[in-house]
């Protein structure tokens, strides 16, 4: 079994009386895609925020290779190594395609010390924004306004954008909303690329792509987990069929 990189235990977010995250324990590996799916209210986007440090929890206990950063603040969660993209594209429009990688690196890899060199002079930061380029896909675009890219390929950009931090965790909110079939299929290549250095946690609303991607598959209601395990088993599992993907899938 591969290594688990972050997990959760009795994982809780309350607002006021309403529990969005109900006591939720999970873990993800390296070299697996972890999805977390469930209709929207379910609390797979409140997960996200607290894993990635952007919201705390009002219960539980989150770990990081077996060390406990529940109260680690999000800045110092991504040093060190947990990187997240968002529903909404978070890309800076006006600034090339390399630049946005770029700016990624030097905050994961800042350097407060050289005030009298260009951040953009930085040799570092340079190879790591052209690696994360290269891996996602977009190293022939790198000059290019991130403006003019497709919308598919400015969320190749947020997953470039992520792996300028060097993580090793990917917490991955809807990365494929929006696209048609071709940018959905070149997102899932990227993905499965990614894979063998990486812990994917995916949550996604395209059923189709989840299933053809992920080794593991959770499913939440009303904040709860009801069901996790490999895609055979959640397509078959009675209760899941129920809630979620329809009593006739």
């Amino acid at each position: 079994m591969s290594e688990v990189l972050l997990q959760c235990q009795g994982l809780t977010r309350r607002f006021g009386g309403l529990a969005a995250v109900n006591d939720v324990s999970l873990d993800f590996r390296i070299g697996e895609v972890h999805a977390v799916i469930g209709t929207n209210g379910a609390g797979k986007s409140t997960l996200i925020n607290m894993l990635s440090g952007e919201m705390p929890a009002s219960a539980g206990r989150i770990e990081l290779q077996g060390a406990d950063i529940t109260a680690m603040p999000q800045p110092k969660r991504a040093r060190a190594g947990v990187g997240r993209s968002y529903q909404r594209t978070t890309i800076f429009p006006e600034f090339t395609v390399f630049e946005n990688a770029r700016l990624c690196a030097q905050a994961a890899f800042a350097r407060p010390w050289a005030l009298w060199q260009s951040a953009s002079a930085c040799a570092d930061t340079g190879t790591i924004a052209h690696e994360a380029l290269e891996a996602a896909g977009l190293a022939d675009a790198a000059q290019r306004p991130a403006c003019t890219l497709s919308h598919g390929a400015k969320r190749q950009l947020e997953i470039a954008m992520c792996l300028a931090t060097r993580p090793r965790v990917l917490l991955l909110d809807e990365p494929l909303a929006g696209m048609g079939a071709e940018e959905t299929d070149r997102m899932l290549a990227l993905l499965e690329r990614l894979k063998p250095g990486h812990a994917i946690a995916l949550v996604e609303h395209d059923m189709d792509a989840v299933f053809r991607i992920a080794e593991r598959i959770t499913v939440m209601v009303n904040g709860q987990v009801i069901a996790t395990g490999s895609p055979d088993a959640i397509r078959t599992d009675r209760q899941v069929q129920i809630a979620y993907l329809g009593d006739q899938h």
